[in-house]
């Protein structure tokens, strides 16, 4: 695998002060790495046959619409790293699978089983708006750095370790049992997922009603599995949504079925 330069500042603990208080600091990693690391994890996302990730010239009325969800969440001004990180958007064919996820650096991935599962544009937009804040929020780098260490994410940095990449595509594709968010984070990127999409034409309850229709299903989906919830997520995200003026935003429902028609 290509090796990829670290920068200097990635041996430092960085922005620990003076950071604002509406940043997570990263701790041992630059926003530069995070960039790296996350491509280089895309790219055995990629190669890993059980991940079918559709392209965009296979489905480019799908990936429009995604796309639209995306960059209307960046435009709202209120997401770190808007102009930094590369937020690239994938989709994973698998209808079987009700799942999503984000790697560092802005890599976000969620699977048709997730997209046809959902009713209107607000679910899906509070969705990607708190997989957007995982990254946005240091949440992903972090929660790497507690479950590998920071020797083995250096060494992958480095471009050393090449099997332990394909381990960690290998594991996201059985389910991100590595990448389990703590309760504080999962809070955050609740949080969060309303203030971007309060400012948007979306209703930013949306990502609570997503999390009622998760809970009601059996088997528990992946993606409940790998997002650790409670009994008071619902309220808290209505109780933040409330604190922002309780602006009532669309649903979009009809719009919604139509990206779902463009999907295989």
């Amino acid at each position: 695998m290509k090796k990829i330069k670290i920068t200097l500042f990635s041996v430092l603990i960085l922005t620990l002060f003076g950071t604002s208080c509406e940043k997570t600091p990263h701790i041992l990693f630059s926003v530069e790495d995070e960039m790296n690391f996350g491509k280089q994890f895309d790219d055995e996302i990629m190669a890993n046959p059980s991940f079918t990730i559709l392209s965009e010239t296979q489905c480019p009325e799908a990936y429009n619409a995604i796309n639209q969800f995306k960059n209307k969440l960046l435009a709202t001004g209120k997401v770190n790293y808007a102009d930094k990180f590369v937020w690239k958007v994938r989709i994973i064919r698998d209808d079987a699978t009700v799942n999503a996820f984000a790697v560092p650096g802005g890599y976000l991935y969620f699977y048709t089983g997730l997209i046809k599962t959902l009713d209107n544009e607000a679910e899906f937009a509070g969705v990607m708006a708190h997989e957007m804040a995982h990254v946005a929020r240091s949440h992903s780098i972090n929660q790497l750095q507690k479950a590998y260490g920071i020797d083995l994410l250096l060494s992958l940095l480095l471009g050393n370790n090449k099997n332990q990449w394909v381990d960690l595509a290998a594991g996201l594709a059985s389910g991100l049992l590595e990448l389990q968010f703590s309760r504080s984070d999962e809070n955050d990127a609740d949080k969060y997922a309303v203030r971007y999409t309060y400012v948007t034409e979306w209703d930013a309850r949306g990502v609570a009603d997503f999390f009622a229709k998760m809970d009601t299903k059996t088997p528990t989906p992946v993606f409940l599995r790998t997002h650790p919830a409670d009994k008071d997520r619902i309220s808290r995200v209505n109780k933040e949504w409330n604190s922002l003026g309780g602006k009532q935003g669309e649903y979009f429902k009809e719009r919604y079925n139509q990206f779902i028609r463009s999907l295989p």
